[in-house]
């Protein structure tokens, strides 16, 4: 019984030891690409106090009261925007509302900073809050004549947070709303 023990142990071992010759490959590391589109922007007509420059890979869907949806289909995100008429010295409760609904996201992001943004040509002032974590919105915005309009928006995706997959395309909506901003004309 000793023997076919031994033998066992022996003849295991030479299996063990001719199959560690083999050498081992490291793969590489490796990231996914996502490649989108090119950018293209129009300035479109909305019907409401406000006209923007959009991205032509979007659709705009017109809600009630001049808010709208930017559908962004190959990314399964919406940019929801909400219009309001500055009236009886209310910006102040308007801008702390948007700044409320931004940082409301502070349990689940990791960072929310604050870009204040400042155009004076177009009479165009705001604050863009870029959301970084598994937060259920990825950015908001708001942007102000401080006179006579409001307008906030907030980048959502139609999937469970998860902020390492959707980055890519965060980034990319970012500088969509970036160019919104930018190319507000007030009427």
């Amino acid at each position: 019984m000793k023997i076919y023990s031994f033998v066992f142990v022996l003849i295991s071992s030479l299996f063990i030891l001719a199959s560690c010759d083999n050498d081992v490959l490291v793969k590489p590391s490796a990231m996914l690409r996502l490649d989108y589109p090119k950018p293209e922007y129009r300035i479109v007509e909305t019907g409401c106090p406000y006209n923007f420059a959009m991205n032509e890979n979007a659709t705009m869907m017109k809600k009630k009261a001049c808010g709208i949806n930017i559908y962004y289909p190959n990314m399964k995100a919406t940019l929801y925007l909400t219009y309001q008429d500055v009236r009886n010295n209310n910006l102040d409760s308007l801008m702390q509302d948007a700044q409320k609904l931004a940082y409301d996201h502070t349990i689940k992001a990791n960072s929310i900073p604050a870009y204040p943004f400042v155009n004076p040509d177009s009479k165009a002032y705001g604050m863009f809050y870029p959301i970084n974590g598994n937060a259920a919105t990825q950015a908001e915005f708001y942007v102000t004549d401080s006179i006579n309009h409001f307008l906030n928006g907030a980048l959502y995706f139609d999937a469970k947070p998860n902020f390492d997959s959707i980055y890519p395309a965060v980034v990319y909506l970012r500088e969509d709303i970036r160019k919104l901003m930018e190319t507000i004309i007030w009427k």
